[in-house]
């Protein structure tokens, strides 16, 4: 069986996410993984902000923050600002934060 790509990376205080955001998307919410042309596995996520002043990041910030179970204030965009493709970085327990991202493709709303 093969594995399934993986969207994250581990680094020593958390986790690097990679995710493609589609913004004034009708709803919040992460509609699982996705290989894009290069191979890259992302994170599909859309949110219902448009992408102005940052309203679309601090949505999508907002949702895995809540979905991996950790404050807002410890998720942040830090490549892909004002483009589609994304990393954010989770601050916390790596091997914690690694099972709930493993879950997020398949949670619900």
């Amino acid at each position: 069986m093969i594995a399934p790509a993986r969207f994250w990376r581990e680094v020593g205080d958390g986790l690097l996410l990679r995710v493609r955001l589609t913004p004034r998307g009708g709803r919040d919410a992460v509609e699982g993984v996705e290989l894009l042309a290069g191979g890259e596995a992302v994170l599909k996520v859309r949110v219902r902000a448009a992408p102005e002043k940052g309203l679309a990041n601090a949505a999508l910030e907002k949702l895995i923050a809540a979905r991996l179970g950790v404050s807002k204030s410890s998720v942040s965009v830090v490549v892909g600002s004002s483009t589609r493709a994304k990393t954010l970085k989770v601050l916390g327990e790596p091997a914690r934060l690694i099972e709930c991202a493993e879950g997020l493709p398949k949670a619900k709303a």
